[in-house]
């Protein structure tokens, strides 16, 4: 073999990986990072997750153009036939519906048909608590310069349960609604629910927008450490943290 096939046959290979490796992450399994708070404590800032693209239907691409702008151009796509359907209190990956095409992850807390109201702290479906409230806590978030207020929410006839946050940093939060979620539609909210830009501000998330949901934790970069505590900058104890 000459030096110019060695050369054509490494790069074919090359290629053959670049491609299979997009196509796994366009239908398989992706890895995003967390850049907001808006899930804290459920998913903190400089997380990276893998994400299970195939669980609710693995689409081809809808949109290509200049990353973190609206130029580009919408392209036909397909949908695989999803494998279950999005439920309420999943965590899930979508293409936020304002128009520039990012990701984001928020809890589904209500799904098509079902009314939401928020009355000061508490969250309703249907006129109903969305669980059990358990004050778990008060802590200072050193970003945020206050103190913030935990509780756990346990889910009404199953085991599970989440943490959600309150702090008066925006004050419509408090109040909203009552709604009712549009058929075919998905109601997120952050588990940092006095910091979250969500569908409070922007309505439900269509079924065609949802991308993925959300595995566990593969690694966890704390930005805050001091550099010279190198061992601090990851969060071991996140390290294979399953997301529910």
């Amino acid at each position: 073999m000459t030096a110019k096939e060695k050369r054509s046959d490494t790069f074919k290979a090359l290629m053959i990986a670049l491609l299979a490796a997009l196509v796994l992450r366009q239908f398989v399994l992706a890895s995003y990072n967390v850049p907001t708070g808006s899930m804290k404590d459920t998913i903190m800032v400089g997380d990276f997750m893998f994400v299970n693209k195939f669980v609710y239907g693995a689409r081809t691409p809808v949109w290509l153009g200049i990353p973190f702008t609206d130029i580009g151009v919408a392209l036909p796509y397909f949908s695989f036939p999803a494998i279950i359907e999005p439920e309420q209190y999943d965590i899930i990956v979508f293409d936020w519906p304002e128009g520039i095409h990012l990701d984001y992850i928020k809890r589904c807390v209500a799904v098509g048909g079902q009314t939401v109201e928020v009355r000061g702290e508490k969250l309703f479906i249907n006129n109903e608590p969305e669980g059990r409230l358990t004050p778990v806590g008060r802590k200072y978030d050193r970003d945020m310069g206050r103190n913030v207020d935990y509780t756990r929410v346990d889910l009404p006839n199953d085991d599970d349960n989440y943490v959600i946050r309150h702090v008066s940093a925006y004050n419509n939060r408090r109040n909203f609604g009552p709604i009712t979620v549009p058929e075919n539609q998905f109601f997120m909210m952050g588990d940092n629910r006095d910091n979250s830009l969500d569908s409070r501000s922007w309505g439900g998330v269509r079924r065609d927008q949802i991308g993925g949901k959300p595995l566990m934790i593969w690694f966890s970069w704390n930005g805050d450490a001091p550099a010279y505590k190198f061992y601090d900058k990851v969060r071991w104890d996140r390290l294979g943290m399953i997301l529910r």
